[in-house]
C-alpha cells in the first residue's frame, strides 16, 4: 500500500512539472519569441523567421516595445570618467556610457523598470550589465525607475554602463523584466 501511495505522489509530482514547463514554454512563445523573434517594435509584424530579428532592432529616437514597456532611446554619452559631485559620486573602472531613455508603460498594470535588467553590447557581442549604482548618480530624481510606472505613465532616466575605455558599444537589449525576451537598439 505504502509502495503505490509513493508511486501515485511521484506520478502527480511529474504531471505538476510538466504542465508547469509547457506554461513557461507558452509564456515564453507569447512574449515575443515565435518564429524566432525576440520582442516586437510597433511596426514590426513582417517578416519570416531568419528577417525578424532584423525587423525588431530599433534605432536612437525610435519607440520600441517588450512586454508592457515601450522604451525610446534619446541620447547616449560615452567617455564619462565619474558621475555625481565631489563629496557623493562613483569613478568609472573604464569609462561610463550614459544612456538617456523613456520608458513608456504600455501595459494594463503597474510594472517597475529595473534598470539592472538592461544589457549593452559591443560590436564583437561581448555583454555588459548596467551598473545600478552609478545610476543612482545620474538620475537627479532618485524615484524614477524606483517606483511603478502605471499604466499609460511614461518616465525619463538614465541608464548607466561601466566598460572599458577602448569599448565602443553598439546595441542595447531593453526589457521590460528580468524573464522578458527584451528589444534590441542599434546604438551606430
Amino acid at each position: 500500500m505504502r509502495k503505490t501511495t509513493t508511486l501515485a505522489l511521484i506520478a502527480t509530482g511529474l504531471i505538476a512539472l510538466g504542465c508547469g514547463s509547457g506554461a513557461a514554454d507558452k509564456a515564453s512563445s507569447s512574449s515575443g519569441d515565435e518564429g524566432g523573434a525576440k520582442a516586437s517594435t510597433p511596426a514590426s509584424d513582417k517578416g519570416d523567421a531568419k528577417g525578424e530579428e532584423k525587423a525588431t532592432t530599433a534605432k536612437i529616437g525610435q519607440p520600441a516595445r517588450d512586454g508592457k514597456f515601450e522604451f525610446t532611446v534619446k541620447t547616449t554619452k560615452c567617455g564619462v570618467a565619474k558621475i555625481g559631485n565631489d563629496m557623493l559620486g562613483q569613478k568609472a573602472q573604464g569609462q561610463f556610457c550614459l544612456v538617456t531613455v523613456n520608458v513608456k508603460n504600455i501595459g494594463k498594470e503597474a510594472q517597475m523598470f529595473d534598470g539592472s535588467s538592461q544589457k549593452a553590447y559591443a560590436a564583437d557581442g561581448t555583454e555588459y550589465s548596467a551598473d545600478s549604482g552609478a545610476a543612482i548618480y545620474a538620475n537627479k530624481n532618485a524615484e524614477t525607475f524606483l517606483n511603478d510606472i502605471n499604466p499609460g505613465n511614461q518616465v525619463n532616466g538614465v541608464v548607466v554602463f561601466d566598460i572599458p575605455k577602448n569599448v565602443k558599444l553598439t546595441k542595447l537589449e531593453l526589457h521590460d523584466s528580468m524573464f522578458s525576451g527584451g528589444v534590441d537598439v542599434a546604438l551606430g
